[in-house]
């Protein structure tokens, strides 16, 4: 199966050399990463396009977009895999066998997706963790009590975007969210959790860059899981409070 790896990139010449390197250090052959930038005017697309001179399976699209979901829908769609993950350009893989294992997992067990454990490291070399995402086994029961997977260790295959749709662009923040729930609804969707570290993330998302994205992005959250019919302000809650034992 071939693997299709998507990132977005603006202004990410400090991180994308690492992930770049994380991609292409896994032990994988039959896989692209596609690169979607929205017109960086640092050194990101030099830096990518150098990588394109050693690499022909890194793709790259510079272009104005809407934000990260844009980007990514536009990866979605010109991705040809036939498993479809995402690699922000802050992140990195946490080994090289991880997206092996994956592929292996999904080919044997003809799952529909894949999602694993996520870190959250700070910016230094070598990074230090600062929060740890465990996950854990899926049950349709959890969503009402604030439960998601960490959607950077999500892999899923291209039939499940052809058939449920793409990130709704109305949500600024929280549209992973939104599609997640959308997806893991679906009680005949086969998705399985790999209880591995998938993902190191390097915080500083927009998600949680300053008091009024954090009040956006509940406020997203809250219409979601009324707009999904999984819960309320309870669920809400819930959803947060679970944050604090990544702290431990």
């Amino acid at each position: 199966m071939k693997l299709s790896i998507i990132t977005a990139t603006f202004n990410s010449e400090d991180t994308i050399e690492r992930c770049l390197n994380s991609v292409i250090d896994s032990n994988i052959y039959n896989y692209e990463h596609i690169i979607i930038d929205g017109v960086s005017n640092d050194k990101t697309i030099n830096i990518i396009k150098k990588y394109q001179k050693i690499n022909p399976n890194i793709k790259l699209i510079s272009e104005l977009d809407k934000g990260i979901y844009d980007a990514l829908n536009k990866g979605i769609i010109k991705s040809t895999g036939d498993i479809i993950g995402f690699l922000h350009s802050d992140d990195f893989f946490q080994t090289k066998f991880i997206l092996s294992e994956i592929i292996s997992r999904v080919e044997k067990e003809n799952l529909d997706g894949i999602y694993g454990d996520l870190n959250y490291v700070n910016g230094d070399i070598p990074p230090k963790i600062i929060r740890r995402w465990r996950s854990n086994d899926f049950n349709l029961r959890f969503l009402k009590n604030g439960w998601m997977p960490p959607h950077p260790t999500l892999f899923l295959k291209k039939q499940v975007y052809k058939k449920y749709g793409l990130f709704n662009l109305n949500y600024k923040i929280s549209a992973d969210y939104d599609f997640m729930l959308r997806i893991l609804k679906v009680e005949n969707l086969k998705v399985q959790y790999l209880p591995k570290v998938v993902t190191s993330m390097q915080l500083g998302g927009a998600s949680n860059k300053n008091l009024k994205n954090i009040l956006m992005k509940m406020k997203e959250d809250l219409k979601i899981l009324k707009n999904n019919n999984i819960g309320g302000l309870l669920s809400l809650f819930l959803k947060n409070i679970r944050k604090l034992r990544q702290f431990f």
